[in-house]
């Protein structure tokens, strides 16, 4: 088994990860952020000896390939695996279409892929309000002209992608989402998702909101961005 990308999951077939295809989705292992509520939480603390190969991915691709038509590539932070460009362009390459998940920390490895067309769609976490994204990522005085960069990256690339905000009663408040929707104002696709405890956390201590609260904060996003939708509910 040939190890060039850390693949720590591997999920045969999705119609929910990728919008408009039937894709399979690949988990890289490890993250530079350490969200509370991450629900992929073994993917960034567990990284174990256990991988699926490239190898694996590819045959399955291969055999799939009147069934499935596109690759969700999540983590974890895929653009920290060191061997991403290539890998997307192989599945590019194989004929699929690429979706590419991102906290949008990384914005020059992120430019370089959106230059060379090796995504088709982005979906690109905005974790909170500016002021509160060091706590909410974990990560004290983090500093988000990266996220701001990756913001403008993909406002003007014209690859589809989409922006998108777990909600949790933890971290996030009316104004918190007011904040977001006035930051990233101006985007075609903006999606708020209620935390769901995954069982998997890296703080057990996190709490969802109420179904009353998710469409309070979905007006408020609305008055900025009236595409907003609530996903998962």
């Amino acid at each position: 088994m040939v190890i060039k990308m850390m693949i720590k999951g591997f999920q045969k077939l999705t119609v929910l990860d990728f919008p408009g295809r039937t894709a399979c989705t690949v988990f890289t292992g490890g993250c530079n952020f350490r969200c509370p509520f991450c629900h992929n939480a073994l993917l960034v603390t567990e990284l174990d000896d256990v991988f699926f190969s490239e190898e694996e991915i590819f045959e399955h691709l291969e055999r799939r390939k009147k069934v499935l038509d596109g690759v969700a590539v999540t983590g974890g932070e895929p653009l920290l695996q060191k061997d991403i460009e290539r890998f997307l362009y192989e599945i590019k390459e194989k004929g699929f279409a690429v979706k590419l998940d991102t906290n949008g920390s990384f914005p020059e490895k992120l430019e370089g892929i959106l230059q060379l067309g090796l995504a088709d769609y982005v979906a690109m976490d905005i974790k909170n309000s500016p002021e509160k994204y060091g706590v909410t990522v974990g990560v004290k005085d983090f500093d988000i002209t990266p996220i701001n960069e990756s913001i403008k990256l993909l406002k003007n690339s014209g690859v589809d992608y989409e922006f998108r905000t777990t909600v949790t009663a933890d971290f996030h408040t009316f104004e918190d989402v007011e904040k977001i929707a006035q930051w990233i104002q101006g985007t075609p696709r903006y999606f708020l998702q209620n935390f769901e405890d995954s069982g998997n956390l890296i703080d057990g201590n996190c709490r969802g909101v109420s179904r009353n609260d998710m469409r309070e904060m979905l007006k408020i996003a609305q008055k900025y961005i009236p595409q907003t939708e609530l996903r998962g509910m």
